[in-house]
């Protein structure tokens, strides 16, 4: 009886739980797994590639049938094999910077931003990882897809006066160049929905700074639009990859500079939000 009563008696003590830190690599690992359990992520960069490959090979057999006739347009008459292949990035980078904008807004509008941020109470972590988490998935799809366009919109363009190979000079930088303004495009979207909080707001900016804007300067005198046009974050971007440059363009590397500006300015405007205001 009394060993029992002194094993009853016995205090029970608790399961000693692990302690747990907020690291970068842990919020890292937190917003992959969250970018990819979403089924719009795999419809909407599905979307994009097939934009982007789609819309190139047609491009790339629209100037092979014109070749020889009157039906040429003059916009396919200048063209080249990496022009008539990077065709499809006008899509892509609108569903890719769609996107960018639901992998934060869209946080915000289901409110699951609010247990993100009680798990990281810093906040800007969570920022930093979502723009490079989107950003590297999106370089990645990008380059891959722009390559896989490019080897198949120069063999259908081959024996043509746009036929370029990959060696031509100006080529790789091209290719690169595409693939790594898409993924800008990309962090822009995520910059834009954490910026406004909203899914139909940061669509409707991103559209406008790549449609509509541009649309209206080429409604400008020509002294006005020549100095404003090619500091677009469109017109930027589009220089990284635009294999030949005329005096109303920028260089690839002023083109960089300026779209990396915009991007930059956009993630601290989120930043500061994100840090200043509540959710």
């Amino acid at each position: 009886m009394s060993t029992l009563a002194t094993t009853a008696e016995e205090p029970r003590t608790a399961p000693v739980r692990p302690a747990y830190r907020v690291t970068g690599r842990r919020v890292l690992a937190s917003e992959w797994a969250k970018l990819w359990s979403l089924r719009s992520t795999w419809i909407t960069l599905g979307l994009g590639l097939l934009f982007l490959v789609a819309f190139g090979l047609i491009a790339a057999t629209r100037y092979k049938s014109g070749i020889g006739s009157t039906r040429t347009d003059r916009d396919f008459a200048a063209s080249t094999a990496v022009s008539l292949s990077l065709f499809g990035t006008n899509f892509a980078q609108l569903a890719l910077g769609v996107l960018g904008v639901l992998v934060t807004a869209g946080e915000y509008s289901t409110g699951t931003i609010r247990s993100t941020l009680a798990a990281v109470p810093r906040r800007l972590p969570v920022l930093w990882s979502k723009a490079a988490v989107f950003g590297l998935v999106v370089l990645a799809v990008g380059t891959v897809g722009v390559f896989v366009v490019f080897l198949l919109g120069s063999g259908i363009v081959s024996g043509t006066p746009a036929a370029v190979s990959f060696s031509h000079a100006g080529v790789p930088r091209c290719l690169f160049g595409a693939g790594l303004y898409l993924a800008l495009v990309g962090v822009f979207g995520v910059a834009l929905g954490a910026l406004l909080r909203s899914v139909a707001g940061g669509i409707a900016v991103l559209v406008a700074a790549w449609m509509l804007i541009p649309g209206l300067i080429s409604l400008l005198p020509s002294s006005w639009r020549n100095g404003v046009s090619p500091y677009l974050p469109s017109s930027a971007g589009q220089s990284m990859f635009a294999l030949t440059h005329d005096s109303s363009s920028l260089s690839p590397g002023a083109g960089l500079v300026v779209f990396l500006c915009w991007t930059a300015l956009t993630l601290g405007g989120a930043a500061y939000r994100l840090t200043r205001s509540d959710v």
